[in-house]
């Protein structure tokens, strides 16, 4: 029988999904000393498109090591800069956004300070990220949620966009920041910034494992029983 939601329902499917998922892989809690100060985190989500987290984690270390200040690494030449950042996937378009948000950010501050977010709502710190060049949802959630400031903000990326399209708990089409507002509504109430933290790790990991954008593995995912695409796919098989 196919699963239908609605909006009253999906928070409690959500919660469901949480539990399913902690059983499955475990506890997946960010540790205090991974949370970085804003800055370097939006750094590293700049330059990490496409890109592994531990190479992107790398790169923003030898930045900030090598230069010793992001005043300095704005100030560096695009070759020097593509240079360091020739890890990432796309090192030459790493390069261009994040010189240009860095740029940005102290034409607007007179430094490259993200301090005053702390004094902000979470929507309107993620509206002012998102305002810099080369800085969309998934990054300014990013920064917000998993920096020190760790705000209730779910981060979706490809991963978790793909596996919540699939159950149905966002339109087939829905990008990134249609998502977001989707689901930031129906998040249990009572979960803290750290729950929705797990559950974009959670569901991330899903994506890595079960929910792959090719030949996903229906039959052996801990939420096949919520999930439209995996029981329509499953019913195919059989």
């Amino acid at each position: 029988m196919q699963v239908t939601f609605d909006f009253d329902s999906r928070s409690a499917l959500l919660d469901c999904i949480q539990q399913q998922l902690i059983a499955r892989f475990g506890r997946i809690v960010r540790p205090a000393e991974k949370r970085r100060d804003p800055v370097w985190t939006l750094v590293q989500g700049v330059i990490g498109a496409r890109s592994k987290t531990a190479i992107s984690n790398a790169s923003t270390d030898r930045l900030l090591a090598d230069s010793r200040s992001w005043e300095a690494v704005a100030a560096l030449e695009a070759e020097k800069l593509t240079d360091y950042l020739a890890n990432q996937t796309f090192p030459d378009l790493s390069a261009g956004r994040l010189k240009d948000c860095l740029s940005e950010i102290i034409r607007r501050r007179g430094a490259v300070d993200l301090s005053h977010l702390e004094s902000m709502s979470t929507a309107e710190a993620m509206a002012w990220l998102e305002s810099l060049p080369g800085v969309a949802r998934k990054i300014s959630a990013g920064v917000v949620s998993n920096s020190t400031l760790s705000r209730k903000a779910l981060v979706i990326d490809t991963h978790h966009r793909r596996v919540v399209q699939r159950i149905g708990l966002v339109p087939p089409k829905a990008d990134t920041p249609r998502a977001f507002d989707n689901l930031m509504p129906v998040l249990p109430p009572d979960w803290s910034a750290a729950d929705i933290d797990e559950h974009h790790l959670l569901i991330k990991r899903l994506g890595q494992t079960h929910c792959r954008p090719s030949r996903p593995d229906c039959a052996t995912c801990p939420l096949l029983g919520d999930c439209r695409t995996g029981q329509a796919t499953e019913k195919k098989v059989s």
